[in-house]
């Protein structure tokens, strides 16, 4: 996880120093903002990693980020710090999908653990992006005919049941098919239905 950042958002600086002190101490890049706001006018360029936010903050408090973060497509784990009071509020951010919560005080092997889960899950997500935007572009540049026989292929249908479909012979069927196989590099049917399923194909 070397190019990963933790992006720390806490409105008191006594907070967000030892926090970052302790991150960085167990060898992680860390990125630390005073507010909700700040974080989100860099989120279109946020440096992979995950969050961890402080739930209660005057400007905007941990809920209400995560929900913005989420309406903005914005894919990092987020780790919630809270206080005894806050419980609900950090309850209801596990809803809106907050990987996990620390009730303070907080144990520092405990919030590290937490940030190196939450790192691991969005590695593992940016992998699976990145996987799904290379077949995306490959099922792109498949002709129109060729994505005829692809959603033949998903809906299980046979060579022959997709010829009669499409109105064209089953051999022919069978040379799309080849070609979809080819140009998406799958290496079987299951794995070019898993392949169109990942990348959302209709």
């Amino acid at each position: 996880m070397p190019d990963q950042i933790v992006h720390v958002v806490d409105d008191e600086q006594a907070m967000r120093d030892s926090l970052a002190f302790l991150i960085e101490s167990a060898g992680l890049k860390v990125r630390t903002y005073e507010s909700g706001p700040l974080l989100l006018r860099a989120a279109a360029t946020l440096a992979p990693g995950c969050i961890v936010t402080d739930i209660r903050m005057p400007e905007m408090n941990g809920l209400d980020l995560v929900r913005q973060l989420k309406a903005e497509g914005v894919p990092h784990p987020v780790v919630v710090i809270t206080g005894h009071g806050d419980i609900p509020l950090a309850v209801e951010a596990m809803r809106e999908g907050v990987l996990d919560f620390l009730e303070k005080p907080f144990d520092d092997e405990l919030l590290l653990a937490a940030i190196h889960k939450a790192l691991k899950q969005g590695d593992l997500e940016s992998g699976q992006r990145a996987e799904s935007d290379r077949i995306k572009a490959a099922i792109n540049r498949l002709s129109a005919r060729e994505r005829d026989v692809l959603a033949g292929l998903i809906a299980g249908k046979a060579n022959k049941v997709i010829a009669y479909d499409l109105g064209i012979s089953p051999r022919t069927v069978e040379i799309y098919r080849a070609n979809v196989m080819t140009k998406t590099g799958a290496a079987s049917l299951s794995e070019l239905v898993r392949m169109a399923v990942l990348a959302d194909f209709q």
